[in-house]
């Protein structure tokens, strides 16, 4: 009677769900096929709390023993079958292969499997919600969905006909599905497969882990072990190809241990969801009132942003341009699939390597994607053999995939190969990477390639004084060029931004950072300063979530004075023999960098007083680069004077609107066909 209730339950919940029609619409496919089946398909998607308001056993049979809740639905939908006479083929019930889909589980711990917990429950064969990020994906190869197996004794009935039917159960291997030692249960004769009706399916495999996890590859460590595993998902049929390298999802699965070369915890996936961005909750109330303290300018909000920031790493003041610059980048990232063009690469030179290492690996871990790459694993993705027996390939993501969205911070680049930066520079040209697969190696007839696109912002920086052809540099420079040939020079040309920072110039006092070295020495985990109790880490992490969520558009004065400069310092920077020095991508840093001010701003519209910071830090970049020009920026033009109090910052807002009617100037002069209007006009 009970099996009874539940089969009348399943079939009022397919019919009050739509369930029941696209069920008869699968039918109709199948009975319309000009090929004959021994097992025919079905999914079933079910929102488990409909059902458990409907009938609560077959509600508690669903989340917990999910097999059997199968079999029910089997069961139904046999019955409507030949009720309906909607196969004709169809003979026996144990043709109809039920996958039950979850629409998600009760929010509640029990149904949770997290991957930072041991020991993993793999035995109770019941669903779990699991969220992870992609580390590794193989590709697609085949599996036995289904098989029909006939005795060999041909005077036993059971030698015809769908009797013997056997179909894949999450956890089962293909051997458990398909061999050749099953025997008949009427007359114990050895099964044989009829082959022509094995019907096959699509699998993948794809390696996830936690998001906790990530912080194993933040570069910073609060001394609290933790252990963490990444967990093996099985993608079949509809499935495959849904998830991509380096994306976070929610997996409603069926835990199994699967006997490999290696033991693994495996999930048979039921259901595959894109994890979407969480919500930011604002800022905090010291930065807002901050914020309405500096609203009556443009740039004074940003400039004590610079001022106060990570002054748990540097005492305030010092670095402010390189510590702009980073936030600019850090606003730039996104947990949304955004164009490729928002990405803000920071290459810095310097002979401060270990202040410069701290501040970059204090900036990745305000991010949730910040990612400090180790030089001895992979930055973009490679190839292996499948460890679990299936014959496909592999293809591991490396850090540059694991930082989708966010910062990949590749420390000094002195420490890596040359393929590898030529690898690189391709990558920031291209904001892709492809990989070959060769078909002879791993066992297949033709060869592949995947692309995969590379959705990070790239940090580096390298050390002057450590390169052993530093004595060998040239001295024939133009004004304000850096000698920059112990980088690739296309590498150079690749990074968005090039930053000078030197520790013995007078915007990063040598004393102040001496006596803050040694007062972290005797207390680490002390707030030196008024700022640095005001405006805590926690602070600034939702204040990036708040501002790189931000939709921003341009005004029209900001864009006409973004074009002007372009084309105004692309006619200056040309020569007759080597062409334009600005790129083609000139443009876009110029669009990202005042995109990235604004929104540091808090603000959804781009102006001119952005463009024009973005102007002088690129600028400054290309001076570094070639040197000087007619539109001559100072190396601290974006930080002219040390910020004390409100005076100082007066004198910055001054400084800046002279720049401003310079630039102005500027593109008047020698961008022709482009006009400058002012705010009034």
């Amino acid at each position: 009677m009970s099996s009874l209730k539940m089969k009348e339950a399943a079939l009022i919940y397919l019919d009050r769900s739509g369930g029941l029609q696209k069920f008869i619409e699968d039918c109709k496919h199948y009975n319309d096929s000009k090929h004959s089946y021994a097992v025919y398909r079905f999914n079933i998607l079910i929102n488990p709390s409909d059902v458990v308001q409907l009938d609560a056993e077959l509600g508690n049979h669903i989340l917990h023993q999910p097999l059997k809740a199968a079999h029910v639905f089997q069961s139904v939908c046999f019955i409507a079958v030949k009720t309906l006479s909607l196969i004709g083929q169809l003979q026996t019930e144990t043709q109809i292969n039920i996958v039950l889909k979850l629409t998600h589980l009760p929010p509640l711990p029990s149904y949770g499997l997290d991957l930072c917990k041991f020991p993993l429950d793999y035995t109770s064969q019941r669903f779990y919600m699991m969220q992870g990020i992609v580390i590794a994906m193989t590709t697609v190869t085949k599996y036995t969905q289904g098989a029909r197996f006939l005795c060999s004794d041909e005077a036993c009935p059971l030698s015809q006909g769908f009797q013997y039917i056997r179909v894949h159960v999450p956890g089962a291997t293909e051997s458990a599905t398909v061999r050749n030692d099953f025997l008949c249960k009427l007359c114990a004769s050895s099964l044989q497969e009829d082959r022509k009706f094995r019907v096959l399916g699509d699998k993948q495999i794809v390696e996830v882990i936690s998001t906790k996890a990530l912080q194993a590859f933040q570069g910073v460590s609060n001394n609290q072990p933790f252990r963490f595993q990444s967990l093996i998902i099985f993608l079949r049929d509809e499935s495959v190809n849904k998830m991509n390298v380096g994306n976070e999802y929610k997996i409603i699965g069926i835990p199994t241990c699967v006997q490999t070369s290696q033991t693994a915890v495996c999930v048979e996936a039921s259901s595959i969801t894109l994890c979407n961005p969480k919500v930011p909750s604002g800022i905090s109330d010291n930065f807002r009132c901050l914020l309405s303290l500096t609203s009556s300018s443009c740039w004074k909000f940003t400039a004590i942003l610079a001022n106060i920031f990570a002054s748990q790493i540097v005492p305030p003041g010092t670095y402010n341009l390189l510590k702009l610059c980073l936030l600019m980048s850090l606003v730039q990232t996104s947990d949304r699939n955004k164009e490729l063009e928002d990405c803000l690469d920071v290459l810095i030179i310097t002979n401060d390597t270990l202040l410069v290492d701290r501040l970059l690996n204090y900036s990745i871990n305000l991010v949730p994607r910040g990612i400090r790459h180790p030089v001895s694993s992979e930055m973009f993705p490679t190839l292996s053999r499948d460890k679990y027996g299936t014959g496909a390939v592999s293809i591991q993501a490396g850090s540059a995939l694991l930082a989708k969205g966010g910062i990949c911070y590749i420390g000094d680049f002195s420490l890596h190969r040359k393929d590898k930066l030529e690898q690189l520079q391709s990558v920031l040209e291209n904001r892709s990477i492809t990989v070959y697969i060769p078909g002879k190696k791993f066992g297949d007839d033709i060869d592949q390639q995947v692309t995969f696109p590379v959705q990070c912002s790239f940090w580096s920086f390298v050390d002057m004084d450590s390169c052993p052809r530093r004595n060998a540099q040239k001295t024939n420079t133009l004004i304000g060029q850096m000698d920059c040939s112990l980088i690739p020079a296309n590498l150079v040309e690749a990074f968005g931004l090039l930053i000078n920072c030197n520790e013995s110039s007078p915007c990063n006092p040598l004393l102040s950072t001496v006596q803050h070295t040694l007062k972290k020495a005797m207390d680490p985990e002390g707030l030196l300063y008024v700022a640095s109790k005001q405006f805590l880490t926690e602070d600034f992490e939702k204040l990036l979530a708040f501002a790189k969520t931000l939709n921003v558009e341009f005004s029209l004065e900001a864009e006409r004075m973004i074009h002007g400069y372009y084309l105004a310092s692309r006619r200056i920077r040309t020569d007759s023999i080597c062409g334009s020095k600005l790129s083609t991508s000139a443009l876009k840093y110029l669009v990202s960098l005042s995109e990235a001010h604004a929104r540091l701003n808090l603000r959804n519209k781009v102006l001119q007083e952005d463009v024009l910071i973005a102007v002088l830090l690129f600028e400054t970049s290309l001076t570094l680069k070639y040197g000087a020009t007619l539109f001559c920026v100072a190396p601290n033009a974006v930080f002219p004077f040390d910020m004390y109090n409100e005076e100082y910052l007066e004198k910055r807002d001054m400084y800046l609107i002279q720049c401003q009617q310079q630039l102005h100037q500027f593109i008047a002069t020698y961008g022709p066909g482009t006009t400058i209007f002012s705010s009034d006009e």
